[in-house]
């Protein structure tokens, strides 16, 4: 099966590669303490108290989420390749999907049998599918 590529703007290319050198230098944002205690989960939470290290950025610690870790905003929420992604539920979904920008991703609910119908009808409207594989 032949990947479907999207139409893009040499600006639009630009900034995809760009995104991706920032997503590749971007840290793991993780929760004060996270990897001392086991009662804290990883999930990013701001660091609160007066004392906090993370809060006052103290050298050592890891950083805390700000607004210059975004990413450009024309490539924001596409996937890697270009494509703005679309959650695909029945085949039917697929008709209102534009194959030079958008590209379908299974939900995760879908079953074996469902997922083949969508499968072959995205391969007969030439849409790409993000997540083609069976589980099987």
């Amino acid at each position: 099966m032949v990947k479907i590529k999207p139409k893009l703007s040499a600006d639009i290319i630009k900034l995809l590669k760009f995104k991706a050198k920032l997503d590749a230098n971007r840290p793991d944002f993780v929760r004060c303490e996270s990897w001392r205690l086991v009662r804290v989960k990883e999930n990013w939470r701001a660091p609160m108290s007066h004392s906090n290290k993370m809060r006052l950025e103290v050298k050592g610690w890891p950083a805390k989420v700000k607004s210059g870790y975004g990413t450009p905003r024309a490539v924001r929420k596409l996937h890697p390749s270009g494509f703005k992604e679309i959650i695909v539920y029945n085949p039917e979904d697929l008709d209102n999907l534009n194959p030079a920008t958008q590209a379908a991703r299974i939900a995760h609910t879908v079953g074996r049998k469902k997922r083949l119908k969508i499968l072959e009808k995205a391969k007969e409207l030439h849409i790409r599918v993000l997540n083609p594989s069976t589980g099987g």
